[in-house]
């Protein structure tokens, strides 16, 4: 019974292990699960002679070329007390890891351009395109023995001084000067925080996570064409409907000067007809009076006669 029992535990360890490397091999698309798999290479590479507060560099497989890892471990005290310099990130004085009871591991990541798409892909940057690598900043427990029973995230947090994120080395920067470039701060729920640098290519936080840079997406050249094709169609538009407008103004001013004009020649030919059917004026005495023309039916005689009988 013992022994089919761990068969069955073999059985269900090979098949969880073809698995694993199945999704390896279709690609990994979440960013969490990029962090899970980049938390036990590390945990894997470690080791317990390491110095603590020195970073080495963390040997990934060929299926994750581009993506650059470091990591070092450190006491929480001193990691407070004297703060630290984690490649593009620094820590300063105060900053605090929860929780955290004795010793910190520290990972740094430079996700490439390549692997950076994840996060344009699972985080909503519509209107907006990174113009830098993504790079990570995560702390797991290294207390009591580096092992895969311990491994759970700790969080950094910086209270009194903010942990700074240099950008300057990053190559691509360059082909985006002069064009305003805002912080990404990607956060674990999916959500995406834009602020301001502090300085050029330089960011700020107040905790752990993932971060870039990202400028405003330019419009592609046909909505640029579009955009220029429909200002000279409201242009051409404008003048039409102006001429047109002119055009008709004309007309019923036009329109107008006929009406008045033929309105004063009816008045005049009233008046003419009027003063050409008036009474002719003649003297009577002293008085001038209006006089017409005489008229009289002239007499017609009669050259029928009734016969009487006799």
């Amino acid at each position: 019974m013992g022994s089919l029992f761990s068969l069955i535990i073999l059985l269900i360890y090979y098949s969880l292990a073809s698995l694993k490397a199945e999704a390896a091999d279709q690609g990994i698309k979440s960013a969490r699960v990029l962090d899970l798999v980049i938390r036990d290479y590390t945990f894997k590479s470690f080791d317990n002679h390491f110095r603590t507060g020195t970073f080495h560099d963390v040997n990934l497989p060929a299926n994750l070329s581009g993506i650059e890892v470091d990591t070092a471990r450190f006491r929480c005290g001193s990691l407070r007390r004297y703060g630290a310099r984690v490649k593009e990130f620094y820590l300063g004085i105060g900053v605090t890891v929860q929780p955290c009871v004795e010793r910190v591991m520290v990972v740094r990541q430079n996700l490439g351009h390549n692997w950076s798409s994840i996060y344009y892909a699972n985080y909503d940057l519509s209107g907006y395109q990174l113009v830098s690598p993504v790079l990570g900043l995560l702390a797991y427990n290294a207390g009591s023995g580096v092992n895969f029973n311990n491994r759970f995230e700790l969080g950094i947090l910086a209270n009194d001084k903010p942990i700074t994120v240099d950008f300057r080395n990053m190559t691509t920067i360059t082909n985006v000067s002069g064009i305003k470039t805002l912080c990404a701060n990607f956060q674990k729920d999916g959500k995406v925080i834009l602020t301001n640098q502090v300085s050029s290519y330089v960011c700020v936080a107040t905790r752990h996570g993932h971060f870039g840079l990202v400028t405003e997406l330019s419009p592609p050249p046909e909505q640029v064409v579009k955009r220029k094709i429909s200002r000279w169609k409201l242009a051409v538009g404008t003048t039409v409907g102006s001429a047109v407008g002119a055009f008709l103004l004309g007309l019923l001013l036009v329109a107008m000067f006929v009406k008045v004009k033929k309105k004063a020649r009816m008045e005049e030919l009233e008046r003419r007809a009027y003063e050409e059917e008036a009474l002719q004026v003649s003297m009577v005495g002293h008085i001038r009076a209006p006089t017409a023309s005489v008229t009289r039916t002239s007499p017609t005689i009669e050259h029928e006669y009734l016969s009487y009988p006799s």
